[in-house]
C-alpha cells in the first residue's frame, strides 16, 4: 500500500483547483458510494481528484488506478480492509471497468465497511444493474460529458461567464461582457474544445489513442467480444464518420461487416455509450432514450474533424455541437418537420443566410444560424447553445 499511496501524494500534488468541471458542483459528495461515468478523456480523474484536495484529509484519503499493477495480486476488497484498519475513510477508486468482478467487490466493500465513503470511475459503459452484484440501490450514479463552450471559454482563455437556461438563450438573455466576439473561440472550439487534454499538445494524436482504447479495449472488455468483433466496431465507426449524419439500415450495415444484423443495434448501443457516436431517436418511445434511432452522429464536433478524411460538412458540425450541448440538460428528439425537437420547441439548425420558410407554420419554432453573434426574435446564435452547462 506504501507505494499506492506514494503515487496518490504525488498526483495530488500536481493537481491543480482553479477550474472547475460543471459535474463538481452537481455531485452530492455526501453519498457512502458515488460512480462517475463518462467517455475517456472527459477529466474524470482531474474532478475526483480535485474534490480530495479541496475538501479531505490526505491521511484519511485513498486514491487508486484499478489499471496498477498492485492489483494483479491484490483485491479491492483487502485493500479496503487494510486502509480502514489504518484510519482510512474515503477510497476513490480510478478506472473500475479495468477490475475484474469489480461490481461484486463494491458491495462487498459498501456492506461490510459502513464508515468507508467509496468513489468509483468508468467508462460510460458501465452496467451497475448487472447481474447478482446490482449496485443501483447503492450507489448514487453521475455522467460527465466533455467541455461545454462555456467551459471551454474559461479553461482554455479565462474567460467567465455564467450558465443559461434553454428559455434564457431563447429569450436573448445571454450577455458576456468580456466577449465581444465569440465566434473565433467557437471555431477553435469545435475543432479541439471538448476535451481538456487539448491544452497539453499533440491533440490529434492523443485522441485517436483516445478512439483506438475506447473500441479495442473499453468496449471488447464489457461485452466479452474477441479481437475480431472488437475490429468490427472499428469498422462501423468508420462507416458512420464517413456518411454523418447517418441514416441507419442495419442491413446494409451487416453486410459490410460480414456480420449479423441484429448485432449491429447492440454495436451502435455500445459505441454510443462509450461517447463515440449519438444515436438520434424520434418520440415512438415516449420514454427517454426509448423510440426509433432516426439519425446517427458522431458524438462531439471533435470527434467529426479528428475522423474525417477530408474537410468535414459544416452543416453535420453545426448539428452534432447542438445535439451534444442540449443533451446534458434536455431530451433531444427527431423532429419530422426540421433538425430537432424539445419538449413543444423545434429548431431548424443552418448558416446565417438560413430561412424560415422551412418552419414558418410551426409554433415556438427557431432557427438557429451559425456565423452570428447576437440573435432577435425567434433567431438564436448556434454559439449560445454551449452556454447551458
Amino acid at each position: 500500500m506504501k507505494k499506492l499511496l506514494e503515487y496518490f501524494h504525488k498526483l495530488l500534488t500536481e493537481t491543480a483547483t482553479t477550474f472547475l468541471r460543471y459535474s463538481y458542483a452537481e455531485i452530492n459528495w455526501e453519498a457512502r458510494m458515488i460512480g462517475l461515468t463518462g467517455p475517456r478523456g472527459v477529466g474524470k480523474t482531474t474532478l475526483i481528484l480535485q474534490y480530495i484536495k479541496k475538501n479531505l484529509n490526505p491521511a484519511e484519503t485513498l486514491y487508486v488506478t484499478a489499471e496498477d499493477f498492485y492489483f494483479a495480486d491484490h483485491k479491492l476488497i483487502d485493500l479496503a480492509d487494510a486502509f480502514m484498519k489504518q484510519g482510512g475513510r474515503y477510497l476513490f477508486i480510478d478506472e473500475i471497468h479495468k477490475y475484474k468482478n469489480w461490481a461484486k467487490e463494491l458491495k462487498l466493500i459498501y456492506d461490510y465497511y459502513a464508515e468507508l465513503h467509496l468513489v468509483f470511475t468508468g467508462s460510460s459503459i458501465l452496467d451497475i444493474n448487472k447481474g447478482a452484484s446490482d449496485l443501483s440501490r447503492r450507489a448514487v450514479m453521475y455522467h460527465m460529458q466533455g467541455l461545454s463552450f462555456r467551459e471551454y471559454l474559461q479553461l482554455f482563455h479565462q474567460l467567465t461567464a455564467e450558465t443559461y437556461t434553454l428559455e434564457d438563450i431563447l429569450t436573448h438573455q445571454v450577455k458576456i461582457p468580456d466577449l465581444k466576439h465569440p465566434l473565433k473561440y467557437f471555431a477553435d472550439y469545435l475543432k479541439r474544445g471538448y476535451y481538456p487534454f487539448s491544452l497539453e499538445g499533440d491533440f490529434e494524436i492523443r485522441l485517436q489513442q483516445i478512439i483506438n482504447q475506447t473500441l479495442e479495449s473499453d468496449i471488447p472488455l464489457f461485452a466479452d467480444m474477441n479481437v475480431t468483433t472488437g475490429r468490427k466496431l472499428k469498422q462501423l465507426l468508420a462507416i458512420i464518420s464517413k456518411s454523418v449524419p447517418f441514416k441507419p439500415n442495419f442491413s446494409n450495415i451487416a453486410t459490410m461487416l460480414s456480420a449479423s444484423r441484429n448485432n449491429i443495434a447492440d454495436y451502435c448501443l455500445y459505441i454510443e455509450e462509450a461517447g463515440m457516436i449519438a444515436q438520434l431517436r424520434d418520440d415512438t418511445g415516449g420514454i427517454r432514450g426509448l423510440g426509433k434511432v432516426n439519425k446517427i452522429y458522431l458524438d462531439n464536433p471533435n470527434l467529426v474533424y479528428g475522423l474525417a478524411e477530408s474537410s468535414p460538412n459544416i452543416g453535420n458540425v453545426r448539428e452534432t455541437f447542438f445535439l451534444n450541448q442540449l443533451r446534458v440538460k434536455h431530451t433531444v428528439r427527431a423532429s419530422t418537420m426540421a433538425d430537432f425537437q424539445i419538449d413543444d420547441m423545434t429548431f431548424e439548425i443552418g448558416e446565417k443566410t438560413k430561412g424560415r420558410k422551412q418552419i414558418q407554420d410551426i409554433e415556438k419554432a427557431y432557427v438557429v444560424k451559425d456565423n452570428i453573434e447576437t440573435g432577435f426574435l425567434n433567431t438564436i446564435p448556434l454559439w449560445q447553445f454551449g452556454m447551458t452547462y
